[in-house]
């Protein structure tokens, strides 16, 4: 079984998530899944760096997924020997009063990479179809419009040259249950705790849902929604690597022969001004 489950929008209708589980290993253990991690992220910074030095593109990376599925640590795990240089991380928290003032994907597209860079979302726009659908924020047409506005804005970035990748990572209610009370005694994590995170999972239902919805309606080929099993952390963040090289690697040989055509370029530069300072 894979270690990533990529949605298709055909999907018949029903639980989508209650049917992919939570703990898919790929037949990895933990000890094979850690020795393997070093080289996949190694080879996502060697094509960043491809990526940043080209910047005939970009690459747009979100996480969603339940409180404590792992956002954060996937993200140091995954990308934390990327180089700084051209990757920012963006987090998406409660809208401010003016980011409510404009229409819900303002703040996002701020955030969006230039060509060159890779942009990481932990959250995202699709709080926008979840959060709010859940709380019930606005009414129902509202949220629902949504869908199709988040296609196409998807579809702009595409056409700009962004790469898209978008991750859900799927734990079930029983793992949560464990990592919340692992967090509330952790001194170093109990910070991040708060009384809403145990509110949010009596709605546990809700939320699945919405998640199911959303994954459905919002995958494209050119911007498609990988189901991440994510109780297993180690093979979590493995799983996210080899999509992530998946997603760039088509790119690679392309941009070696723009750096093939900027190098010689830049030579004959170089041989010109030798050339006229010799003169």
């Amino acid at each position: 079984m894979p270690l990533t489950y990529l949605v298709n929008p055909n999907h018949a209708d029903g639980d989508l998530l209650g049917s992919i589980p939570t703990d898919d290993t790929d037949g990895l253990d933990r000890t094979t899944a850690e020795s393997l991690l070093p080289a996949l992220v190694k080879e996502i910074d060697d094509l960043q760096e491809l990526l940043y030095a080209a910047g005939t593109h970009s690459m747009l990376v979100i996480f969603q997924g339940m409180d404590t599925s792992g956002k954060d640590s996937t993200i140091r795990s995954v990308f934390k020997d990327v180089s700084p240089l051209g990757t920012q991380v963006a987090s998406f928290k409660v809208p401010t009063a003016a980011e409510l003032a404009h229409d819900f994907l303002w703040r996002i597209h701020a955030c969006t990479p230039e060509k060159g860079h890779i942009a990481v979302f932990n959250r995202s726009h699709y709080e926008d179809v979840l959060v709010v659908r859940v709380h019930e924020l606005v009414p129902e047409p509202v949220w629902r419009a949504r869908y199709t506005h988040i296609n196409n804005f998807e579809q702009l970035l595409v056409e700009n040259n962004t790469i898209i990748i978008k991750f859900y990572l799927h734990i079930n209610k029983k793992e949560q249950k464990e990592r919340l009370l692992a967090r509330e005694k952790d001194v170093t994590k109990a910070w991040k705790l708060a009384p809403g995170d145990w509110q949010e999972r009596e709605r546990w239902r809700e939320y699945q849902r919405a998640y199911n919805d959303a994954l459905r309606q919002c995958t494209t080929p050119a911007a498609p929604w990988h189901i991440v099993p994510a109780d297993k952390k180690w093979a979590r963040n493995v799983g996210v690597a080899r999509a992530i090289i998946a997603a760039l690697a088509p790119y690679r040989d392309d941009w070696m022969a723009k750096l093939e055509s900027m190098g010689n370029a830049r030579r004959a530069e170089l041989a010109t001004m030798r050339k006229e300072t010799k003169a």
